[in-house]
C-alpha cells in the first residue's frame, strides 16, 4: 500500500497501431482488469491516448468498461454503437477534388516559370510545384465523426473534455511547428473529444490533416509513441502503458513456430512501410522510457506490448470478426502469462501504489477471454430480462389502476 494506506495517483497511456492496435489494447485491458486488485480502469487519475489509443482512452475516461469496449470493437454485433472497420477506408473524395481543382493553375504557373528561364531553372525544378496537387490523404476520416457522434450521444457520455468523468489527454502533432499538443490540457479543453481523436489518428499519407482553430494537426505518434510524460507532469506516479507497435522479427517467429521464414518484402509497400514505422517509433519509445526513469525517479512506468514474434499483430485481417476475436484472446492470454513471469519484478512496484496482483486469477487454468465475455453476456441478458419483466409488471399495474378508475361510478 502507499504510505497513507491508499492508492496513489495512477494513469493509463495508450499508444496507436490502427484498428489492430485497439483490438490488442482491449485484450490487454481485459486481462489487467481481472488480475490487478486496486486498479480500476474507469477510476484513474489521468488517461493519455495517441492515435488508435485515443479511441480507447476516451471511452475509459467516459466510464465505458473494457468489456464494453470489447463488444464495441470486437463483438460488434452485440454493441449499441458497433465499430465498423470499413468506415476507415472511404476514399478522400473531397480532398482529391480540392487538390485536382488546383492543378490547372499550378500547371500554368509552372509553364510560365520554365519559359522565363528554361536554362537556369530546368524542367523538373519549374514543375516541382505540381506536387501541391497531390492529396494529403488517401482515406476520408469523416466516418470517425459519424461513429464518435453516435457513441458520445449515448446517455452518460460526453464529447466535452470538461465534462468527462476523469482527466483525459489526447495527443496530436501540430503540422506547422512539429510540436505535440495534448487536447484536454489547459487551453485545449474546448476542442470536442471527437475532433481531437480524429486529429490524433490522422496518420500522414493515409488521412488528411485536421484543422482545429486555424492550425493543422496530424497523428500524435510523430513526436512520441506513448506521451506518458503528460500524466507524469500532472503528478501521477504509476503509469501503465500499452504499446501495440512492435517491429516484427520474421526469423524469430519462424524459429518459434518451426515454420518457413516470411520475407516481408513479399508483402509489398504497405508491409515495408509498416515495418519501418514500427521500428522507428519502437526504438524512440525505448529511449523515452529510459529518460522517464531518470527524470521521474519516484514514479513507476510499466509497459505491456506484444512479442516481436507475434505474427498476428502484424498480419491479422481487421475485417474478419474471427481474426479480431483471436487477436484479442491472444493479447489477453499473453498478458496473463507476462504478469506471472514478471510477478517478482512488478509486485513491489505496484504495491507502492496500493495495487496488487491476484495470483488466484492468474493461475486459474479455466479462464479465457471468450469464456469471460460469455459470462458477461449471459449476466447482461438476465439483467435486461429482469428489467423488462419489472417494466411489464409496472405497466400491468398501471393498466389495472386505469381500469379501476374508469369502472368507478361518476358523480351525479
Amino acid at each position: 500500500m502507499s504510505p497513507k494506506g491508499r492508492r496513489r495517483k495512477a494513469a493509463l497511456a495508450l499508444a496507436g497501431g490502427g484498428p489492430l492496435g485497439a483490438v490488442y489494447e482491449i485484450g490487454v485491458l481485459m486481462a489487467l482488469s481481472e488480475a490487478l486488485d486496486g486498479f480500476d480502469f474507469n477510476e484513474l487519475d489521468a488517461y493519455v491516448g495517441v492515435s488508435a489509443g485515443s479511441f480507447i482512452a476516451a471511452g475509459l475516461a467516459n466510464g465505458l468498461s473494457p468489456a464494453y469496449l470489447y463488444r464495441m470493437f470486437i463483438d460488434s454485433d452485440s454493441a449499441e454503437v458497433p465499430f465498423e472497420p470499413e468506415m476507415l477506408l472511404k476514399p478522400a473524395i473531397g480532398e482529391c477534388a480540392r487538390r485536382a481543382a488546383r492543378l490547372p493553375s499550378l500547371l500554368f504557373e509552372a509553364m510560365q516559370e520554365y519559359l522565363r528561364s528554361p536554362l537556369q531553372r530546368g524542367f523538373l525544378a519549374s514543375f516541382q510545384r505540381l506536387s501541391r496537387a497531390i492529396p494529403t490523404g488517401v482515406f476520408d476520416n469523416a466516418g470517425i465523426d459519424d461513429f464518435l457522434g453516435r457513441l458520445f450521444s449515448l446517455p452518460g457520455l460526453s464529447n466535452d473534455f470538461r465534462r468527462v468523468r476523469k482527466p483525459l489527454y489526447l495527443v496530436a502533432t501540430d503540422l506547422d511547428s512539429g510540436t505535440s499538443v495534448a487536447f484536454g490540457a489547459k487551453g485545449f479543453e474546448h476542442v470536442p473529444i471527437a475532433t481531437a481523436i480524429k486529429a490524433s489518428a490522422a496518420l500522414p499519407g493515409l488521412y488528411p490533416p485536421v484543422e482545429i482553430d486555424g492550425r493543422w494537426y496530424v497523428d500524435g505518434a510523430l513526436k512520441k509513441t506513448l506521451h506518458a510524460s503528460v500524466a507524469l507532469k500532472a503528478g501521477v506516479r504509476l503509469v501503465l502503458c500499452i504499446n501495440p507497435l512492435v517491429p516484427f522479427d520474421a526469423r524469430h517467429a519462424a524459429h518459434e513456430r518451426h515454420s518457413r521464414e516470411r520475407k516481408l518484402v513479399d508483402g509489398g509497400l504497405p508491409v515495408v512501410l509498416a515495418q519501418t514505422f514500427r521500428a522507428i517509433i519502437h526504438s524512440r519509445m525505448k529511449t523515452g522510457l529510459a529518460k522517464y526513469g531518470i527524470e521521474y525517479k519516484d514514479a513507476d512506468v510499466i509497459l505491456f506490448e506484444p512479442g516481436r514474434d507475434d505474427a498476428d499483430m502484424f498480419f491479422t485481417n481487421i475485417f474478419s470478426y474471427a481474426d479480431r476475436k483471436r487477436l484479442s484472446e491472444q493479447a489477453y492470454r499473453k498478458t496473463r502469462e507476462e504478469l506471472l513471469r514478471r510477478h517478482d519484478e512488478l509486485a513491489p512496484k505496484l504495491a507502492r501504489h496500493g495495487v496488487s496482483i491476484n495470483l488466484d486469477v492468474l493461475t486459474d487454468p479455466h479462464r479465457s477471454l471468450a469464456r469471460r465475455m460469455g459470462q458477461l453476456k449471459r449476466h447482461r441478458a438476465r439483467t435486461m430480462g429482469l428489467t423488462a419483466l419489472r417494466l411489464s409488471d409496472t405497466l400491468d399495474d398501471l393498466a389495472r389502476a386505469v381500469r379501476r378508475m374508469q369502472a368507478r361510478p361518476r358523480a351525479a
